[in-house]
């Protein structure tokens, strides 16, 4: 599966990366800190899977995920348990608390 992480924090996106890079099935493409940065990667690579952090700058990752049109699976990553219905409700694979 590939995946791109989505973090504006540098050491949970560090972090994540170790993770990812301990499971054979997942291949990492590419790091952003911003949902905005990521968008083009989306609309010109096949991805699988993407763990996105939610309270980011500028815009938030659920209302990024919202409008992507194509779909990957998702793992929202964040510090804040109140998000957790709103990714369920988007159909997120897992809701990780950093």
């Amino acid at each position: 599966m590939k995946c791109i992480i989505i973090e504006d924090e540098i050491p949970a996106q560090r972090i994540l990366q170790r993770y990812v890079a301990k499971i054979p099935d997942l291949e990492l493409i590419a790091c952003f800190q911003s949902a905005l940065q990521a968008n083009g990667i989306l609309q010109d690579s096949a991805v699988d899977l993407i763990f996105l952090d939610i309270e980011m700058p500028v815009l938030k990752g659920t209302d990024f995920f919202k409008n992507l049109i194509q779909k990957p699976k998702v793992v929202f990553t964040t510090a804040y348990r109140d998000y957790a219905i709103d990714g369920f409700e988007l159909n997120a694979v897992d809701y990780l608390l950093k």
